[in-house]
């Protein structure tokens, strides 16, 4: 039983490492940074909203919350006649998306509370050049990843660099042992990993937009609590003064 609620607490206290074994990048997510999260909904809006949804996510919201006027969000970050109230959805049908990519990407709302903010960095971070994949890149987060590199303009091309490893049975393998990059982007690299932090802090917010609100509302309630636990007290003894 102890060595069983040992692994459980290890599984549970390791996020840096994913499925596969792949140490995770520590992305920085600051809710209270609009300027931060300005700059991933830009992202957001113009390099992964062609093929993939937010519908849990209406433009009016998001305006609200990051400070942006609704004529500006119309101007910039909406391109498919939508309309102000409406969620973030695509063009693109199901059916032409699984023709094109072999399944239909999918919705991005609830993305980063089911795989983490450090993993979408990590996995924003990591692809590479390989030839053998349809659109010519893989990741070395997520092998053979239907998803084309749609960053490679910003980020440049990368090319896996590997080292052999010892398996269990006495074999030798070929493992990917870092990335670099062989054909540069219009961003240095720090530059890179600040637009995938905003990036990725801004689908942190799109997974739970209320999370500000709620998190100021609850330091409310807690302070409410304390006062009223004085006040409670101090009636208590006002009513047993008599008994006691």
């Amino acid at each position: 039983m102890k060595q069983l609620i040992l692994c459980v607490f290890l599984l549970l206290s390791s996020p840096a490492f994913a499925a596969s074994g792949h140490e995770l990048e520590s992305a920085t997510i600051d809710l209270g940074n609009k300027a931060s999260l300005q700059r991933g909904a830009k992202y957001f809006v113009n390099y992964c909203l062609s093929c993939h949804s937010a519908k849990q996510l209406r433009y009016s919201r998001m305006a609200e919350d990051l400070d942006i006027s609704p004529e500006l969000v119309e101007l910039n970050l909406m391109f498919t006649g939508e309309k102000i109230f409406d969620g973030m959805t695509i063009s693109m049908r199901p059916k032409d998306a699984e023709k094109w990519f072999g399944v239909n990407p999918p919705d991005l709302s609830l993305i980063a509370r089911s795989r983490g903010p450090d993993w979408l960095y990590t996995y924003l971070k990591s692809f590479y050049v390989d030839e053998s994949r349809p659109f010519g890149v893989n990741n070395s987060l997520f092998p053979e990843v239907g998803m084309p590199h749609v960053l490679a303009d910003l980020q440049g091309l990368q090319r896996a660099v590997y080292k052999e490893v010892e398996t269990e049975d006495g074999s030798v393998r070929k493992v990917i042992d870092k990335l670099e990059i062989s054909e540069p982007g219009r961003m240095t690299e720090r530059e890179y990993d600040q637009a995938m932090n905003d990036l990725v802090n801004f689908m942190t917010y799109m997974g739970e937009p209320a999370k500000m609100e709620r998190q100021k509302l609850g330091w409310k309630v807690l302070l409410f609590i304390l006062v009223m636990i004085g006040v409670f007290y101090l009636l208590k003894k006002d009513y047993w003064k008599d008994i006691h």
